[in-house]
């Protein structure tokens, strides 16, 4: 059992710097009263007399000495964000006043908020589960549309919905197991293998849909790692800046001009791509660029997706064919750059080394529309659909990973004709890690785990 901190906590939830309003948020039981200490209604009302949902105008006072203006709004517990008493102030954006008022709630009894603590609090109470907590993060990272109103769904409910469902599904399964086992004197229906076979294969065709999604959604939402790679001079660079939309690498026509990696996050049609502009890809004596190169090859193990440029314009040379050769199994797209010139390229052994081919030319704009095909179609982004449930994180995947794995057991078991007491076991296995995947028998380094990774006042 996880235990939720009695103290009172308070955090700036809104991003620091200059603008209209920042907010000061406060939640625990004394949040009313720590709120009152410091502000005082044009009204004379006080903060503790207010019903859920409403506000006061007034000042903020340290001491005696007034800070600011501000609207402070109250929410009863139960009925907040958090589940407890909540009180938000609303004053004017600047940094030293928002950091000023923060201070004095702190002083007034209040302790400062963790990462993501609110949301903690708010799992904690019962308010979201722990998918709906990670789409909170996801809805303020998301950098596209289809990333938005997806982490939206998940927030309003859907995976667990579709993990609910398929969890009632393996409980009633388990239910009539232990039943029949348990109770033989009793006029239980026997247990059918067909119809047993038949419930758990929906189970586990249903958990498969679920690991599908995730590549898909993880270019969506987290971004793909994707190295931009080639020879010297074959337009690397150029690309970057026509995908950035701005120069974010130095184009010249001197070879070996990029030997850092240049990196920048790009949404590109659904899909974020994390991308890298890299040093020109050659046999070279120069030091400098040769680590650059080797620096290169190593990334191209581990990277999601490699854009491998080639210049239309010059026919394949040694550098070429041993830069296809190092591709591997590295989803890749070839892009034949310079397609404004005479075209001299032979496209034959590229294509049968990258998974997709497309033309364009980055320095006149063109082709963007089938590079975009084509990086959605090689990272599921293409198939990716916002309203659907699907898996946001490691975390998630892994916990359908494990519960799926036994549901498989229990087919070969049943097929095997092994005792239907191993089944059960299996069963209640694979409902223990979906338990795991909402949070509902989730331990307290997992939980702690989530919420370090949100922002402070959130």
């Amino acid at each position: 059992m996880i235990n939720i901190n009695n103290t009172t906590i308070a955090a700036i939830s809104t991003p620091m710097g200059m603008g209209g309003i920042s907010v000061i948020r406060i939640s625990g039981s004394c949040a009313i009263e720590y709120a009152d200490k410091l502000f005082k209604s044009v009204s004379g009302k006080k903060l503790s007399e207010l019903k859920g949902y409403t506000a006061l105008f007034g000042k903020i006072y340290d001491d005696k000495e007034p800070l600011d203006e501000a609207v402070v709004t109250v929410f009863k517990s139960p009925h907040s964000y958090t589940g407890e008493d909540v009180v938000e102030i609303s004053c004017h954006g600047g940094m030293y006043i928002t950091n000023r008022i923060l201070r004095t709630v702190i002083k007034n009894g209040a302790v400062i908020a963790k990462p993501g603590e609110f949301t903690e609090r708010a799992f904690l109470n019962g308010k979201i589960d722990l998918t709906e907590s990670e789409a909170v993060m996801d809805i303020i990272s998301a950098k596209g549309r289809a990333a938005a109103r997806s982490a939206l769904n998940i927030k309003e409910g859907r995976l667990r919905k579709e993990i609910d469902e398929v969890k009632a599904l393996l409980i009633e399964n388990a239910a009539h197991l232990s039943a029949w086992a348990d109770y033989p004197e009793e006029d239980i229906p026997e247990v059918e293998d067909g119809a047993l076979l038949e419930s758990i294969g929906l189970a586990c065709d249903r958990l498969e849909k679920l690991l599908k999604s995730y590549d898909g959604g993880r270019a969506v939402k987290q971004g793909i790692d994707t190295l931009i790679i080639g020879k010297p001079n074959v337009g690397k660079s150029t690309l970057m800046n026509f995908l950035t939309g701005c120069e974010k690498s130095i184009v010249t026509d001197i070879p070996g001009t990029t030997r850092d990696m240049i990196e920048e996050t790009v949404v590109i049609g659904n899909a974020v791509l994390i991308l890298s502009d890299t040093a020109g890809l050659r046999d070279t004596e120069n030091p400098v660029e040769k680590i650059g190169v080797e620096l290169v090859k190593k990334r191209l193990l581990s990277c999601g997706l490699a854009l491998v440029v080639f210049d239309a314009s010059r026919p394949l040379d040694d550098d070429d064919f041993r830069m296809l050769d190092l591709l591997g199994d590295v989803p890749s797209v070839a892009v034949i750059n310079k397609t404004d010139l005479e075209c001299v390229i032979d496209t034959g052994l590229i294509s049968s080394k990258a998974d997709k081919c497309v033309f364009i030319s980055a320095a006149n704009g063109e082709g963007l529309a089938e590079l975009t095909a084509a990086v959605e179609e090689i990272t599921g982004a293409a198939e990716f659909d916002e309203n659907a449930a699907v898996l946001s994180n490691e975390r998630q995947y892994q916990c359908v990973v494990n519960a799926t794995a036994p549901l498989k057991e229990a087919v070969e078991a049943i097929r095997s004709g092994i005792t239907l007491d191993a089944v059960t076991v299996l069963i209640e296995e694979s409902i223990q890690d979906l338990l795991e995947l909402t949070g509902e028998r989730a331990g307290e380094t997992i939980v702690h785990n989530v919420f370090s990774k949100f922002c402070v006042g959130k």
